[in-house]
């Protein structure tokens, strides 16, 4: 990815050879010497690991453990850091000044630090700077009102919390007010919509018993309802403060001098809801957030349209759906809006081949939860790289990888046990990926020990470092054949016909049959890295897709339908899945007619999925290993399993690479001792772990790399190891041959220098003991 390889130049000095701390050893100290542990050059995507700060991290030299063993003993070239502290926010001159000196230690090993500078660590900061742009939620409850006497109600704020809160003060709630109360008449329909009258200042009295409890009495009115809205306020930034972009970029400001790699957000949003809201009874809010949705709906007001989206007001059916959608898409741009202007202000700061890091994804299932946080931006939050976290669904893995560009992607990945990183690793790089190292948690209780310096004492640390081959050749993402795209508001809105549900078991079914499916949102229809080509099919970023799955498009937008319609007019098949009727206002949409009769309409999942894989077989497409079905996961709404890779088999790069990945019983890699057919070469190979091949035209081997080489044959290729060791070539942009040898300890043997003499020379960092 030409428009990528020049993001890591300035780690240059970062990936050379490591200054290895006096602690490892004079023996450690001198094979580091003869060949470093880290590469050099540009072509190297970043090996991440994370580094989060306690309150010990603190401590005077207290960083310095953790980055001693790191640069040892593992082949991290990035830390993605974060403060998880108890004491003092990012910005604090004691937390700023530690900060400065373990990044200028941590540069003097090698090692890149993307430090994360969010909002969120500097809560107490900003609300003390600015007092009235704190985040509200509106809580509405509906009573029956008497026909003497009163009601009441009564509203208790609760505090949130969650990873960005770690062991410090929690998102507090600050205070609860009265916003508004309607009284109506329900009947077995819904509201009767002429009997809805504003009583806030007529007959209703608030209480307030603290700050944030209140109680709300309503007087009585024969054969009605009320609907009282109240507002909770949370120790954290409005996220549509007025002031928040520029608070944010104060504080990134205040680390312009640091030799810094790049920029950490992770999860951003609002404020946590484990939940999803499932009872549709709260919504964020603030006075900021109202104007601007008042500014996009002329005569429509938040408030108002908070009861019109919680309740059913008969007749106003499609008015309630558009105003879901109108709000839905309100929260997901302003979170875009800030994640993009972070992503920006990272360039400007520490250059423009700086990183940001980490993901976008919180729950991380592309559901309920995910909507309320962010509006579901995964695919807009801006980064270099597709980053996710945990489990999050591998077919919005492969997507974002080629939404963002860059060749592979990564996945925090964290759990109390070491085996699962194993599966993690190796089934990551069989679907394009790679694993950004979290360290253990939830923390055993019995663990004494650093959680990070656990895993760098395990087996897979090797299996980390002999993936360097094929980060070496890798220039192009995993390739899937079909896109899965799913209406983006039609997902999040509960009052249409497919609410919490993406087509994740379609792309699910295809890609345990070995045809894998990317899933992307349709609001990135008209974005440029979704577009139809020169030659008629939809692609994403380098991605050409034979099949194309619309998946429940109500509500779709101008942009969405102009989109599909020249695409049913080209070259990838196009099937669908539910209605078109309707647009992002609800109002009528004669879409199929648009569309015109190329798309092909199934009534539900298992009819399109069983038709696609039919088009696919007939049309010769290559399969792949099929993935294996997990259990649901993270709020899964849907009818199915998910399906996510093995640790053992093959797959295919856009570019045409074939990759042969083994890791189910060695975390360092299983044998590969076998022959294979690849565009018509026969392929024999003695490795460990890993092979990767690429083939220009005429069958020549442009690009290969192995773990644990020890003979390859295909076509005019022939290499013979006495000693066994992790090797990879390529062809370069300039028609120059380079390779790269790991962990070989005598001289480069004639066998490879007879394919170049230009070798790069790795060791394998030993594991902490």
């Amino acid at each position: 990815m030409k428009c990528h390889r020049s993001m890591f130049k300035h780690f240059r000095h970062v990936l050379a050879w490591l200054c290895i701390p006096g602690l490892t050893g004079l023996l450690l100290a001198r094979d580091a010497e003869k060949n470093p542990l880290r590469p050099e050059g540009r072509e190297w995507p970043p090996v991440i690991g994370a580094w989060f700060w306690h309150d010990n991290t603190l401590d005077p030299d207290g960083y310095k453990q953790f980055l001693d063993v790191a640069a040892a003993h593992s082949p991290y070239t990035l830390l993605s850091s974060s403060l998880r502290v108890s004491k003092g926010e990012v910005i604090d001159p004691l937390v700023r000044d530690q900060i400065s000196k373990a990044v200028l230690y941590a540069h003097t090993l090698g090692l890149g630090v993307a430090f994360d500078f969010d909002i969120r660590l500097a809560r107490r900061a900003f609300q003390a700077r600015y007092p009235g742009e704190q985040q509200e939620e509106l809580v509405l409850k509906i009573i029956e009102l008497p026909q003497s006497g009163t009601s009441e109600v009564t509203f208790e704020g609760r505090d949130l919390s969650d990873h960005m809160t770690g062991g410090t003060i929690p998102y507090q709630c600050l205070t609860t007010r009265l916003v508004r109360v309607y009284s109506f008449v329900r009947d077995a329909e819904g509201v009767v919509p002429e009997t809805i009258h504003d009583i806030t200042d007529n007959g209703v009295r608030a209480i307030s018993d603290g700050l944030r409890k209140m109680k709300v009495i309503v007087s009585s009115q024969a054969g009605r309802c009320a609907c009282v809205i109240a507002a909770h306020q949370y120790l954290t930034p409005d996220v549509f403060a007025p002031h928040l972009i520029s608070f944010q970029r104060e504080i990134v400001r205040q680390f312009k001098d640091l030799p810094l790699a790049g920029l950490q957000k992770d999860e951003w949003g609002f404020p946590p809801d484990h939940k999803g809201n499932p009872d549709h009874d709260r919504y964020w809010y603030s006075e900021a957030m109202a104007r601007e949705y008042a500014q996009r709906a002329p005569g429509r007001d938040l408030v108002r349209d908070a009861m019109l989206m919680f309740t059913v007001v008969k007749g106003r059916e499609h008015e309630r759906q558009a105003a879901i959608n109108r709000y839905r898409k309100l929260c997901r741009d302003r979170n875009v809006e800030i994640e993009d202007d972070y992503y920006r202000l990272g360039k400007e700061t520490f250059g423009p081949e700086s990183v940001l890091v980490t993901h976008a994804t919180w729950t991380p299932y592309p559901g309920a939860q995910e909507f309320r946080k962010n509006g579901l931006d995964w695919w807009e939050a801006t980064r270099d790289i597709g980053q996710t976290d945990e489990s999050a669904p591998y077919q919005c893995r492969t997507a974002l990888a080629k939404r963002w560009g860059y060749p592979v992607w990564y996945n925090q990945y964290y759990s109390s046990k070491v085996e699962a990183y194993n599966k993690e690793l190796w089934a990551n790089a069989l679907s394009g990926g790679r694993v950004n190292f979290h360290p253990l948690y939830p923390r055993p209780k019995d663990m004494v020990e650093d959680g990070h310096l656990i895993l760098m004492q395990q087996r897979f640390m090797t299996g980390l470092t002999r993936l360097r081959m094929l980060d070496f050749i890798t220039r192009a993402p995993i390739d899937c054949p079909v896109a899965v795209i799913f209406g983006h508001a039609c997902a999040m809105n509960w009052a249409g016909p497919s609410y919490n549900r993406v087509g994740l078991e379609v792309a699910s079914a295809l890609c345990s049959e070995g045809y894998l499916a990317d899933l992307i949102p349709s609001s990135l229809a008209g974005i440029p890295a979704l577009k139809i080509d020169a030659d008629g099919y939809v692609c994403l970023g380098p991605q050409r897709y034979r099949a194309v799955v619309l998946y429940q498009p109500e509500f779709g937008e101008d942009k969405e339908l102009a989109f599909f319609q020249k695409a049913a007019a080209g070259k990838s098949a196009l099937f669908l899945v539910g209605d078109w009727t309707r647009d992002d206002e609800s109002r009528p949409l004669d879409a199929m007619a648009r569309l015109g009769g190329n798309i092909r309409k199934y009534p539900t999942d298992e009819a399109c999925t069983a038709a696609v894989k039919r088009f696919l077989h007939e049309g010769g497409v290559t399969r792949v290993t099929g993935w294996s079905s997990n259990v649901k996961k993270w709020g899964h709404s849907g009818g199915g399993a998910l399906a996510s890779p093995p640790t053992d088999g093959q797959c295919v790069l856009t570019d045409g690479t074939y990759i042969r990945v083994a890791g189910s019983k060695d975390p360092a890699g299983d044998p590969i001792v076998e022959t294979f057919s690849w565009q018509g070469q026969t392929v024999t190979v003695d490795a460990v772990g890993l092979v990767a091949i690429r083939l220009a035209p005429d069958g020549k081997v442009t690009a290969f790399a192995a773990g644990g080489l020890k003979n390859i044959r295909s076509g005019n290729l022939a290499i013979d190891l006495s000693e066994r060791a992790d090797v990879a070539f390529q062809t370069d942009s300039k028609g120059k041959l380079r390779g790269v040898v790991q962990g070989l300890s005598g001289p480069v043997p004639e066998a490879l220098l007879s394919i170049t003499r230009d070798w790069q020379r790795l060791a394998v960092p030993p594991l902490y003991r």
